[in-house]
């Protein structure tokens, strides 16, 4: 079943060929063949020693002949092909079978090729080595749509930290001339809440003076003090200075926020107090936290003792600030569903040193959730699980580089569809550059 006709020159490649058939005279004149052109040649005379040998070492090709004693050719292909560890093995049937059924169903099954006996020399080298050839056509195609694929996800990466640089760069400016001329303006007003009230407390006290010397006033200015209702005005003014001072409080607590959020006219890298950190934060967020027409979001805080943390403070802040807000946007997304369970908006910020090289943060939310699916693409480059138009895909990604690239912590997800979900952040104590 054998015929030769000329001398071929041998090949340069040394592929693992593996040859499967029950004929001793086929199995030595193939593997004396393809020895001599420079591949590695190595032989299974029935299915299962054939399947046996592939997981053991996987061939660059396979020679299989289709009657075999006790698993035959198309059952060993459609073996192979269905595990993905060996689906791309090229295989090539052997058969004395020519009929146009058997080569359909060899090719069905996932055979490349078809040789039928008696072999011919020179076909088999030039079949063997051209579906070695395309075999490594597609290896080397595979790892190069790989490492594209590779350079999409960095080029994706520094996009996105380009465009949240610039932003963050942005706000950055914007808060400090924002802190600066606001800061400027409550100063001023702060500085002159103290006088002034106590010149109306000296101008109240004069009037009642002059009610006790002159019990008695004109119709003209009991007219006026009855039109300015000076008995409600006494007791009001000094409320409407108090509410002056609180708000002047308020906005000056919020500069101090925006400056330890922004860490403004700092060092990059410093030792800092989290919780601090966290405080800030929750100030800037208190419109999206008290909503107006809504039912507040509550915050749950737990805070243990921690030590300071040695990081990059303003981007650890930014952090914290893109996992509160998300977690206020997915309880905004679950409001009927907690209104119809009489289930209130809620937000818990735990933080705990159980590691003597780490910190834990953990923000929890009782929000619309994360499903599985999507879980494992939270960090990817502009992927976000909200709607069209309402996010960036930039927030967790930005958060995970700060947590895990440029500090070395953990940042993980715990999340089930309406049941909420716990971002942990694992910083460690110290900073290790390079």
């Amino acid at each position: 079943m054998i015929a030769t006709s000329m001398t071929v020159t041998p090949a340069t490649h040394s592929a693992d060929i593996l040859i499967v058939d029950d004929m001793p005279d086929n199995i030595r004149f193939l593997s004396s063949l393809l020895i001599e052109q420079g591949y590695r040649v190595r032989k299974a005379i029935n299915g299962k020693m054939a399947l046996t040998a592939i997981q053991t070492i996987q061939p660059d090709l396979i020679l299989l002949d289709i009657n075999l004693p006790d698993m035959n050719g198309y059952e060993v292909c459609e073996s192979l092909k269905q595990d993905e560890q060996t689906q791309s093995i090229p295989i090539i049937f052997l058969s004395a079978l020519n009929e146009a059924l058997d080569k359909v169903k060899a090719f069905q099954v996932g055979g490349v090729d078809y040789i039928t006996k008696p072999f011919q020399l020179e076909e088999i080298l030039v079949r063997v080595k051209h579906h070695l050839m395309l075999k490594t056509l597609q290896n080397q195609l595979q790892h190069q749509n790989q490492e594209l694929q590779t350079t999409l996800g960095e080029l994706r990466k520094t996009q996105a930290q380009l465009l949240q640089k610039q932003k963050m760069l942005s706000l950055g400016q914007l808060a400090s001339g924002m802190a600066h001329e606001i800061n400027n303006s409550v100063g001023f007003i702060s500085s002159n809440l103290k006088p002034a009230k106590q010149y109306i407390q000296d101008l109240l006290e004069l009037i009642e003076l002059y009610q006790q010397e002159y019990p008695y006033p004109s119709d003209t200015i009991q007219a006026f003090m009855e039109e300015i209702n000076l008995d409600f005005l006494e007791e009001d003014v000094n409320q409407l200075i108090g509410s002056m001072q609180t708000g002047t409080e308020r906005i000056q607590a919020v500069i101090l926020a925006l400056r330890i959020f922004s860490r403004l006219n700092e060092s990059e890298i410093k030792s800092v107090d989290i919780h601090e950190g966290i405080k800030s934060v929750l100030v800037l967020l208190q419109s999206r936290l008290y909503p107006e027409n809504k039912p507040p979001i509550r915050v749950v805080e737990t805070y243990n003792k921690l030590p300071l943390v040695t990081c990059y403070a303003s981007q650890i802040n930014q952090v914290i600030f893109n996992l509160l807000n998300n977690a206020i946007d997915a309880i905004e997304a679950a409001r009927d569903r907690l209104q119809a369970a009489s289930e209130a908006p809620t937000i818990w910020i735990t933080t705990t040193w159980e590691n003597p090289d780490l910190v834990t943060i953990k923000i929890q939310d009782n929000g619309i959730g994360i499903p599985e699916t999507m879980q494992s693409r939270l960090f990817d480059p502009f992927f976000t699980t909200k709607a069209v138009g309402k996010g960036t895909g930039l927030s967790l990604l930005t958060s995970y580089q700060i947590i895990v690239e440029k500090h070395q912590g953990q940042l993980i997800c715990v999340s089930a569809p309406h049941q909420g979900a716990e971002f942990k952040i694992e910083l460690p104590l110290k900073l290790t550059t390079t």
